[in-house]
């Protein structure tokens, strides 16, 4: 067995050689974005100090909001460390839009499934989701998969939709991740039918897998987790909102309260990490997507349906596997686990997650407990028994993650 992985290895990075390249070239060009705009708003020791009680003033996090909007070329955002997931991150954004009696309208298929309680898709009735504020839900699903049907986009404008949402990853569903590409020709499309609905994104997987963000190419809002791809592995909690200025200030008020917006909000001393974090995301996330070609190219080798291919454009760091059995499902889990820096011991076992329809596996030996960022596979337990796998801090320790995965199925 040693053998043959070894071999397989070997193969496998030969044949990644050009893909690495062309992601060497992509952190070269975010970073420079990045350091750019830290040089531009004169980043300095004082930026990264903790605040308490109040915090009306906070150069810090006000700056960050200001470097955050400047990458992403928008006019505003909103990073804080109090927003505890991306869930609460997008519920914040959705909810801060919209009125009692508007609908929501998802052209990108179903949500992600901790969505679904926050806008009462399922879930008690009374609990205070989207749909007990009288907000409607409809979506249209994706033409094989892939392409956004804007015929029907253009039938489901009626006048109640107040917000069109779009996912640019793949979420829990088989399917080939948006680009921003193809997220700006739906917001251009929608726009153009109607300048007041607001298009947003849930950005979250996606943030510099692209030389550009969905907000900084005529979508109006976008939201993600920190410690996900803009945390860079150092954040520990938070998530942020970008679009519109007149949207962001919703979102802040939504936030914490309507006349005290983004004002106030102590920063802890969570600073520090958040800037670094970011400094660092560029370079971090394209190790990711490193560790996901290579998660790609080594299991179709080994007979795996893989989606994206190791060879294929990515706008994301989310690599599917479809191992047709629960079992193998598990098995790669346990692997991705053993292979992990933190909790290697631990065997990682389905459960009742809240806020998932399924029992769930997750594989997440992180420094940050649940971090995409980081080495991490998780999956439903339902057919066709999909692995959805993305991080690594660095590449180096995702490639041994894979093949610790490897070795585990081939037990």
């Amino acid at each position: 067995m040693q053998e043959y992985l070894q071999r397989l290895d070997r193969e496998v990075m030969a044949d990644c050689a050009p893909v690495f390249a062309r992601l060497d070239e992509l952190s070269f060009l975010n970073s420079q974005r990045v350091l750019e705009s830290f040089q531009k708003h004169r980043v300095s020791a004082q930026h990264l100090l903790p605040s308490d009680g109040y915090a009306y003033t906070d150069p810090g996090r006000d700056t960050l909001d200001e470097i955050y909007a400047d990458v992403f070329g928008c006019e505003a955002a909103l990073v804080r460390h109090s927003f505890v997931n991306g869930t609460h991150t997008l519920y914040t954004a959705m909810a801060a839009v919209v009125r009692p009696g508007d609908r929501i309208l998802s052209i990108t298929g179903s949500l992600y499934d901790t969505l679904e309680e926050a806008i009462g898709l399922r879930g008690t009735a009374g609990s205070g989701s989207l749909a007990d504020f009288g907000i409607t839900y409809s979506q249209l699903e994706l033409i094989d998969g892939c392409r956004i049907n804007l015929p029907a986009v253009k039938e489901a404008l009626t006048e109640d939709v107040r917000l069109v949402f779009m996912q640019r990853s793949k979420g829990y569903a088989h399917r080939e991740s948006l680009t921003v590409a193809q997220l700006k020709e739906a917001a251009d499309f929608v726009h153009a039918i109607n300048p007041d609905i607001c298009v947003f994104v849930d950005n979250c997987y996606g943030e510099f897998c692209e030389t550009s963000e969905p907000v900084g190419q005529g979508i109006d809002l976008c939201a993600g987790s920190l410690i996900k791809n803009c945390g860079g592995g150092l954040a520990l909690t938070g998530g942020y909102i970008a679009g519109k200025r007149k949207y962001i200030d919703l979102c802040a008020d939504r936030m914490t309260c309507p006349g005290i917006g983004a004002h106030c909000g102590a920063t802890l001393g969570e600073n520090r990490r958040m800037f670094q974090g970011f400094f660092m995301a560029p370079h971090v996330v394209a190790q990711a997507m490193k560790t996901a070609v290579y998660a790609s190219a080594l299991l179709e080798k080994m007979g795996f349906e893989v989606l994206p291919r190791f060879d294929a454009p990515r706008t994301d760091i989310i690599q599917a596997v479809r191992f047709g059995a629960p079992e193998k499902l598990i098995a790669f889990c346990k692997g991705i686990q053993a292979g992990s820096p933190v909790d290697s011991f631990a065997l990682p076992e389905p459960w009742d997650m809240p806020g998932y329809s399924d029992p769930v596996i997750m594989a997440a030996g992180t420094f940050v407990q649940g971090a995409s960022i980081e080495l991490s596979a998780d999956g439903p337990i339902r057919p066709p028994y999909t692995a959805f796998f993305q991080g690594g801090l660095t590449f180096e320790s995702g490639r041994l993650g894979i093949l610790s995965a490897a070795k585990e199925l081939l037990k």
